[in-house]
This record gives C-alpha cells, sequence and structure tokens, in this order.
C-alpha cells in the first residue's frame, strides 16, 4: 500500500516511512495535483482537510486525530494494513527511497567516530546521501511503535 501525505502531515509521512510504507509528502497548495498524483501512482491520500476527502473519498483516507500515535492507529485500524517489524527502517525517511544495506567500511569515513566504533549495521540512501544506524534514536522509535501497536490490541 502506497501513501501520499498533504502539507498537514509531515511528521506522519516520515513515522509511515520508518514503518517501511511507500510515503510521499506533498507540501504544495494545488490539490488537483495531489489528487492527480495520487490517482496516477496508485496512492492514498492522507489527510486533514475535510472538504478534499468529501471531493475525492475514493483515494482519500481521512486523519482526524492530531497526535502521531493517534494518527498511526487510525491508518492501522482503517485499512488492511500491518506493521511488519521486517520492513521498520527500509526507507529513508527523508526523501522515501529504499535504503541500501551499508558495511563499516563503506561508511567509515562518513560517520562519528564513537559510531564508527560501536555500530555494525548502517543503511544508505542513494538519493539524499544519508547514513543511518541503531543508535539510542533507533531504539525509542521501536519503543514507540510497539507502544502503538501494543495500545490498540
Amino acid at each position: 500500500m502506497k501513501f501520499i501525505a498533504d502539507g498537514m502531515l509531515g511528521s506522519l509521512a516520515r513515522w509511515l516511512r520508518l514503518l517501511g510504507f511507500d510515503t510521499e509528502y506533498f507540501s504544495g497548495r494545488d490539490k488537483f495535483f495531489l489528487a492527480y498524483n495520487a490517482k496516477k501512482e496508485g496512492r492514498i491520500v492522507l489527510t486533514r482537510d475535510r472538504n478534499f476527502f468529501l471531493q475525492h473519498q475514493n483515494i482519500t483516507l481521512l486523519i482526524e486525530n492530531e497526535k502521531i500515535a493517534e494518527q498511526l492507529r487510525e491508518i492501522k485500524n482503517k485499512l488492511p494494513i500491518t506493521f511488519d517489524s521486517k520492513k521498520f527502517f527500509s526507507r529513508c525517511n527523508i526523501c522515501n527511497n529504499p535504503l541500501e544495506p551499508k558495511t563499516i567500511s563503506e561508511v567509515i569515513n562518513y560517520v562519528p567516530d564513537y559510531v564508527a566504533k560501536t555500530q555494525k549495521n548502517f543503511s544508505y540512501c542513494n538519493i539524499c546521501g544519508r547514513i543511518y544506524w541503531q543508535g539510542t534514536h533507533w531504539q525509542r522509535m521501536l519503543e514507540f511503535i510497539k507502544k502503538v501497536s501494543k495500545d490498540e490490541e
């Protein structure tokens, strides 16, 4: 399942990417272009804009909650999706590109010394050049995902 989040849902777009979902972010004002792109690419539009939702119900999911955890639960409850831990952290949370695994020898010149000494697994975005690893932020994100998943059961 692929998504396109409108300008009101940038944080949600990043979290869906962290969960492994192909999620574009549309910050433009031309809602016609947003609907056109969604139809062309087979994406579900995520929006908080009730008027846009009413005009495009066949391609849109109205997000009614303001908090990220609630928004994620809302999507999970309204759509037939699962949070698959095998897909977590497989996309760049900035540009949505699938990440490539890298070894320490491939990234050693691009990460801080402490990271090079303490981490073994790295991922790389060949579009924006970001390098990811499983630092303390990674553990906090996993705990948040578990909490979101647990609270809905």
